[in-house]
């Protein structure tokens, strides 16, 4: 457990800072095909100069296509010394992970305060309190200390947590299991189950989702932003070797690394994952040019909203748009989000994300 909880301190200072949704600037600007200065990220590690250039790696999005190979630990749901008192939360995160920047577009848009600790990708000491050495980690506080692993159990445990307080945080948690399971590669990898259901009782679940199939289309597209829209975010910001560069660029200035750790993953990482990003390609079948596939999926998501519909959810987001929201905005700044925006029909539905977030 933490011996003490991390203090607030100036952003830039030490990567600790508190936020909440009113404070945020506006995170996007539609900029000329391009200018690329995001970028897009993940989790993991590795060793010696290999750790180096994959926890960069991680840090901008590899880790989409390589968590599959790396052997996970047992996540727990460890306790975490943290003051008393109504709900408190904690996030260590990478900055440029789309699963960290979902679990930051649900929490923002929910109005909820949280400290953020930004983990260094290659030494992760921020996190050595734990076994589970991945971020998203959630330390969260509604009466006892408890720790949350894996951004959809996060996000569906503490939305379960606000709507119904029939019982504890902790209670909630303990509805979603972790279970072993092995991927087609031959590892072992843990998963949880029910990760993407709200735990309501009847009476509740009307009052979220009036009818079964509101439920049932969340639950596919919160799925659908995990298993298939993550792992399309790699192949595009690396698929030139001038798009890795601006995004390694990127991770270097706003994440967490020394000086030397920086110049090393700005351009030996560069370089390895332009052409790691070709073996996800062909890992996940896409096609020759990437940039199609990520086109036809953000025109699949805006198909799936409609027309007539602000949001997924209605007049409001659902989980589901917070996901893909969280997922695509890691890409901000890059040249694969402004061809994105240029090519696709997802801008309106994305800036009244960013419009309704903000409020």
């Amino acid at each position: 457990p933490l011996s003490a909880r991390p203090q607030p301190k100036m952003a830039g200072a030490g990567r600790v800072w508190r936020v909440g949704a009113l404070l945020l600037p506006p995170a996007w600007r539609l900029r000329a095909p391009g200018r690329a200065v995001g970028a897009a990220a993940g989790r993991g590690g590795s060793n010696g100069s290999g750790r180096l250039v994959l926890g960069a790696a991680f840090a901008l999005g590899g880790s989409a296509g390589l968590c599959l190979a790396a052997r996970q630990r047992l996540r727990e749901h460890s306790a975490a010394e943290l003051p008393a008192g109504s709900l408190q939360l904690t996030l260590y995160q990478y900055k440029t992970c789309p699963f960290c920047s979902k679990v930051r577009a649900f929490l923002d848009y929910h109005g909820l305060p949280y400290e953020i600790v930004e983990v260094n990708p290659i030494m992760r000491k921020e996190i050595k309190f734990s076994s589970y050495r991945k971020v998203p980690i959630l330390l969260a506080n509604a009466g006892s200390p408890l720790q949350l692993n894996d951004s959809s159990v996060i996000i569906s445990a503490i939305k379960t947590y606000l709507i119904s307080r029939r019982n504890s945080l902790e209670e909630i948690v303990s509805f979603y299991p972790p279970v072993k399971t092995m991927t087609e590669q031959g590892k072992e990898v843990l998963e949880y189950e029910n990760k993407y259901w709200l735990m309501l009782d009847e009476k509740e679940t009307k009052s979220v989702y009036p009818v079964k199939e509101v439920r049932v289309e969340e639950m596919k597209w919160r799925k659908w932003a995990d298993d298939w829209l993550v792992h399309l975010i790699s192949p595009n910001v690396y698929r030139t070797p001038k798009e890795a560069l601006a995004s390694f660029d990127y991770i270097v200035r706003e994440g967490k690394f020394g000086t030397l750790e920086g110049l090393f993953a700005k351009y030996v990482g560069a370089v390895a994952m332009f052409f790691i990003s070709k073996r996800l390609k062909k890992r996940h079948r896409l096609r020759d040019d990437v940039r199609e596939d990520l086109y036809e999926a953000v025109n699949e998501w805006v198909k799936a909203v409609g027309k007539n519909r602000l949001f997924m959810g209605g007049n409001q987001p659902n989980l589901a748009d917070l996901a893909v929201y969280g997922v695509l905005r890691v890409m901000e700044g890059l040249e694969a989000f402004d061809d994105m925006m240029v090519h696709t029909n997802i801008q309106p539905w994305y800036q009244r994300m960013e419009e309704v977030i903000q409020k």
